[in-house]
């Protein structure tokens, strides 16, 4: 069995794959402090607590933290024996290479992403992936990351807003009524929504321009689906594109005889 582990700014995410199908999906908050030993007592008591048993072999991990990769490297060479294939290392291959400026390094979750994409849809894709930042990731016909768009994420620019306006308070991001808001957390939602939408759909509409072909626009993350809502431009969602990314990134590696 397969653990992939994708750790983000905000969230860690752990999904056991049995070869055919994820057998669950785990999330936790992102810190660099957490030990091995404490991953450990999290994971095996979450798993126990829905039956499973997982008989982890091999290990991916996905990391745009830097220093919680080494934590995560003990976690699975002291519980599970094995030496995790770490997305943007050297020493991970990918099914195709990335064509960006010289000396650029994508994220390893972006890398994922297109990874994903490519395997299900083939070349010519948009990803748009809601996290701490809202990313958008183009993949080409031949499966290669070619570039993209980082915007700050949503929920990083209501704080940002609470934290720098004293006045305004901290709302939850959800679809209003009306554009025009009559009180304060109205005013603030619908700006958020509306102009995020905006910029989404304004994005995605950029970058088909620019890209020149016809392009299917997939949407992750856990915002995705409230922003469908605003026809910001989705063909299809999907929950767990970066987590089969990594499935498919490792049985690359595992074909080609390196781990």
């Amino acid at each position: 069995m397969l653990l992939a582990i994708d750790c983000g700014n905000t969230n860690t995410v752990f999904s056991i794959w049995d070869g055919e199908k994820f057998l669950c999906t785990l999330r936790t908050s992102t810190h660099h402090s957490r030990t091995a030993d404490a991953y450990f007592t999290w994971f095996t008591t979450l798993i126990g607590h829905y039956g499973i048993s997982a008989d982890i072999t091999d290990v991916v991990i996905s990391s745009t933290v830097p220093r919680v990769v080494w934590n995560l490297r003990v976690f699975a060479d002291r519980f599970f024996d094995c030496r995790p294939l770490v997305v943007g290392k050297p020493e991970c291959l990918l099914p195709v290479m990335p064509r960006v400026d010289e000396g650029t390094r994508p994220g390893p979750d972006r890398l994922a992403n297109a990874a994903a994409a490519w395997d299900r849809h083939g070349g010519n894709i948009v990803v748009v992936d809601f996290g701490t930042a809202t990313n958008f990731d183009v993949v080409a016909e031949d499966g290669a990351y070619v570039g993209g768009v980082i915007a700050p994420g949503i929920n990083l620019s209501l704080e940002a807003l609470h934290q720098g306006a004293a006045a305004l308070p901290h709302v939850d991001i959800s679809r209003p009524e009306k554009v025009i808001g009559t009180d304060t957390v109205g005013c603030i939602q619908s700006g958020v929504f509306w102009g995020y939408s905006g910029l989404i759909s304004g994005l995605i509409e950029k970058i088909k321009t620019e890209y020149g072909q016809p392009m299917k626009v997939v949407a992750t993350g856990g915002l995705a689906p409230l922003f469908e809502q605003a026809e910001t431009g989705f063909d299809t969602i999907e929950d767990d594109l970066t987590m089969h990314g990594l499935v498919v990134i490792h049985k690359y590696n595992k074909d080609a005889g390196t781990l």
